[in-house]
This record gives C-alpha cells, structure tokens and sequence, in this order.
C-alpha cells in the first residue's frame, strides 16, 4: 500500500530535523519533489497522491544522505543561479545568492561598454559566472579559468546546456598562470572573480555541508584568507587593457585588507559593495 505525500513528508523532516539538518522542511520537500518528478507546487497541490514503495524507498535513502550531511545541491545535483539551472557535483563549490551580486554587477557594468567586450572569469568552478554573463551579454568574448579540470569539465557541459559554449573558452589554469590564447595576449575589459578565501584555522567553523563536502581546493584562501587576492593583484594589470575593470567577490570582513592589497599594487577607483545583510562582499576597481 502506498503512502500520500501528506504522510511521507512529516516522516522526512523528522529524520532531517533529528540529525541537525537546518532546511530539514525544504530538503525533506525538495527530495521528495525530486524523486516523485514534482515540483514545489506539484508537490503542495498533490498532497493525496500515493507514492510507490520503490519511489519511497528512494527517498529514504536520500533522505539519508541529507541526514548525513551532504549539501541538498549535490544529492540532486543541480543549483539555480541568476534563474539559470546549473550542474553542480562535489568537484565545484555550489553557486550562492552572494555571488549573484557579483553577476549582476558585472553584467550592469558590461551593459554600459561600448563595442565588443572580453572578459576573464577566474576560478570559474561550475561555470556560473561566465554562463550567467554570457547569456546577458551576447556580444562577448568570454575566458573562464580554473585550476581543476573537473569543474572545468563541469562548467563546459552548463555552458553547452545554456547555449553558450561556442562564446567562452575553458582554459586550466593556475589563475594567470597558463592563459596564453590570444585574449589574454591582447588583454580583458574585464576580469570577475570569486577565489577561495576562507582562512584555513576557519574550516573548522564552517557548517558540516561546506566543511566536509565542498572542494577545498575552492575555499582555502590560506592562513589569513588573503592569499589568492595577493597573487590576482600581483599579475592581473598585465591582462587588462586601459581602463579595464576587475571586480571581485570577498568575505565579509574583508574590505579593507583586500582594498589595500589592490591599491598597493596600482588599482584605482576602488568601491565596495555590501550584500543584503549589509556585509562588504563585493569590490569594484580599475
């Protein structure tokens, strides 16, 4: 006999609240949806509808999953960004509403150039820069960089499910290190970043999600968080073109000292944008 989501779902978020899981009621819902085919609302709107045994059986073992600590994201495998489905596997950091602040400036930014523009997306992971700009921006050049040649791989097949992987070009590489196709010979009107930048004594702090799932190599910005914004400052002025602009993602406490690592190294015009919860989080400069 087959059980109603009206009955299931209260079973999952039990489990889900027991072992600590914070969203225990959008994940129980969430992973439901996912192994019934509903959505949110189908899933509000279906609430007699019987669940088969093999489906329910599913569930509980995703459930257990969730329970354990793996990130909502990875267990489906998908992440919404910029309102754009993205892929997302234990090889990318999972794409967060902060860095749509990062997008959408950029994107604002890029509306106002005039002619065609290229752009540099550092660190690129799952893509979801370089994609959610590609796809606001039509008309440019796009090189998206990373160390791993997993997310690399990751962010290839999101820019060929959004359609625009024919506008960006994958390149592995240690940040500058071995970008040597013509764009970067000739130089970037823009260059976008969010590089690791959690200070390493911090892992222990983060939630179990982050600390024990998400890739380090994305997140560890060394002792003092600092490390990647000191070698990006360090090189990037010789892949900009005059005028360029290089805008970056930061942590909350970050401001000042990734403010004064950029203005020692030559940039000007420097502005800090805060999050929704008044937090620094994004630096604009030239």
């Amino acid at each position: 006999m087959g059980l109603t989501i009206r009955e299931l779902l209260p079973l999952g978020e039990k489990i889900l609240r027991d072992a600590g899981v914070e969203d225990f009621k959008n994940s129980a819902e969430a992973l439901l949806g996912f192994e019934t085919g509903f959505g949110r609302t189908e899933i509000f709107l279906n609430q007699t509808h019987e669940v088969d045994e093999t489906r329910r059986e599913a569930w509980f073992g995703l459930l257990a999953r969730r329970a354990a600590g793996e990130p909502l994201q990875y267990i489906t495998g998908e992440q919404y960004f910029m309102g754009h489905r993205f892929s997302v596997d234990p090889s990318v950091l999972i794409p967060r509403p902060e860095t749509e602040l990062l997008a959408e400036k950029a994107i604002e930014h890029l509306r106002t150039h005039s002619g065609a523009a290229s752009v540099l997306d550092l660190c690129t992971g799952s893509g979801a820069l370089a994609v959610s700009i590609a796809k606001a921006c039509p008309h440019l050049r796009i090189t998206a960089s990373d160390v791993s040649a997993q997310a690399l791989a990751v962010a290839g097949q999101n820019a060929a499910a959004l359609g625009v992987s024919d506008r960006i070009a994958f390149v592995q590489s240690d940040l500058f290190a071995s970008l040597t196709h013509e764009a970067s010979r000739i130089g970037f009107d823009l260059i976008v970043t969010n590089p690791p930048y959690v200070r390493t004594n911090d892992f222990a702090l983060l939630a179990r999600e982050i600390r024990d799932h998400e890739p380090v190599l994305a997140l560890d910005g060394g002792a003092d968080g600092l490390d990647f914004y000191r070698r990006i400052a360090a090189d990037a002025r010789d892949h900009m073109l005059p005028g360029a602009c290089l805008m970056t993602e930061i942590g909350a406490d970050q401001g000042e000292a990734v403010s004064a690592i950029f203005a020692a190294a030559g940039f000007t015009s420097i502005d800090i944008t805060q999050d929704l919860n008044d937090f620094d989080r994004i630096i604009k400069m030239q």
